[in-house]
């Protein structure tokens, strides 16, 4: 089903380069290690625009992110099986994204001792953990990615400038509210690579942390709904 298989795709490319940022950052011996924060936004930026893009192009609606066939659920717009179904899709290419970085930076775990700097190329984690309020700030993060988003939808000129602009407010997201948890704002892009952490061969890599790995599901559903909601209210369809 190309929507399916979009979605799936979609969501491989932006974890393969969101993901990819961060490993370049973080590992042993990477040429960018020590880049610094501005390089893993901007990358993840440039990753959503690719996942777009990409699932766009096989004829998927782009969501890369569980939170959007949620919402759409919530909206009445797609039923509960078929968004179930998107959502599979994405923390699946979410998964294979994740095993390509693995690959791709293979002689670099060796040269790696921190076992946390391991871990982050996956999945996120609280510069202080605060579960309530690392919630939270999932939540308004993704608040801000859904609200903002419906409204670049609604008002943009032109269906091509939705990647770029959405590439754009998740860059703005990361700068300016994403230094607490990691802002993960997609539960795909947590849950998949946290699964491929815990099940590839990585030497030395320590424990997944799966006592905070249902924040940034919870959070971002959560964000999501609330932005829906507001978003129904107050822009006129």
């Amino acid at each position: 089903m190309p929507e399916l298989l979009g979605e799936f795709l979609g969501t491989m490319m932006l974890i393969l380069l969101g993901d990819g940022v961060v490993a370049a950052v973080v590992l042993g011996r990477s040429k960018a290690k020590d880049a610094g924060w501005l390089a893993i936004t901007a990358g993840w930026a440039f990753a959503v625009m690719a996942g777009v893009y990409t699932a766009r192009a096989i004829g998927a609606p782009g969501f890369i992110n569980p939170v959007g066939p949620f919402v759409a659920y919530l909206n009445g717009s797609l039923p509960a099986q078929r968004a179930s179904l998107f959502a599979l899709a994405e923390i699946s290419g979410a998964f294979t994204g994740a095993v390509l970085v693995w690959l791709h930076y293979f002689p670099h775990w060796a040269e790696t001792p921190n076992v946390d700097a391991k871990r982050a190329v996956f999945c996120t984690h609280p510069a202080i953990r605060n579960l309530p309020a690392n919630v939270l700030s999932e939540a308004i993060a993704t608040f801000v990615l859904v609200f903002v988003g419906t409204c670049i939808v609604e008002k943009e000129v032109g269906r091509g400038f939705t990647a770029p602009l959405g590439g754009a407010l998740v860059w703005g997201i990361g700068l300016s509210l994403g230094a607490t948890t990691g802002y993960a704002i997609n539960p795909a892009r947590d849950f998949g690579p946290r699964l491929a952490h815990a099940l590839l061969p990585i030497p030395g890599k320590g424990d997944s942390d799966w006592s905070y790995g249902w924040v940034p599901v919870v959070g971002p559903l959560l964000g999501g709904a609330v932005a829906a909601a507001l978003a129904n209210a107050v822009i006129p369809t």
